[in-house]
């Protein structure tokens, strides 16, 4: 007897691709990037496979006012080399947001997508901007929410009916 089930493989044509908005205000920053991440390989798609670019155009604005839990401002430090003696330069969180808020959101990002040539490709794909305004209007981007845990969600419940 044949096995009727096949694994089906979509054609680059066939991929419709969207242009959306994240609004990153108030947004917890590694939540934020693990959203755009998901979108930007596709996986919110049924259409979803690892070796192709079926993800989304995504426009990420008011990156200078996205969230920081903890005391990461302080201590998380960026480190970039020059391949000189002595070149090496340091800058923490609160100084990268001042001088460059976008850098951040690529940068948790980037570590979120896979490790090779289509990530490169998928990190193209996202455009992200300081303040609110961005000039993809043309692209009529639709705008999405990144929402909190659910998890955190149900314990705050919990605690909440717990001290009634």
């Amino acid at each position: 007897m044949k096995n009727s089930s096949r694994t089906y493989l979509i054609k680059e044509k066939d991929i419709k691709k969207a242009w959306l908005l994240i609004d990153a205000k108030d947004k917890v920053l590694g939540r934020l990037a693990c959203k755009v991440a998901t979108v930007l390989m596709g996986k919110n798609k049924v259409i979803y496979s690892p070796h192709q670019d079926t993800g989304d155009e995504v426009i990420v604005i008011n990156a200078s006012k996205v969230k920081i839990t903890g005391n990461k401002n302080a201590d998380k430090v960026y480190k970039r080399y020059t391949a000189y003696p002595g070149g090496l330069h340091l800058e923490t969180l609160e100084v990268k947001m001042k001088n460059n808020p976008e850098h951040v959101i690529r940068h948790a990002v980037k570590g979120m997508l896979p490790k090779s040539k289509l990530g490169a490709k998928l990190l193209k794909k996202l455009k992200i901007y300081a303040d609110e305004n961005h000039p993809h209007k043309a692209q009529n981007p639709k705008p999405i929410t990144v929402q909190r845990n659910p998890s955190t969600l149900q314990q705050k419940l919990r605690v909440k009916s717990c001290a009634k």
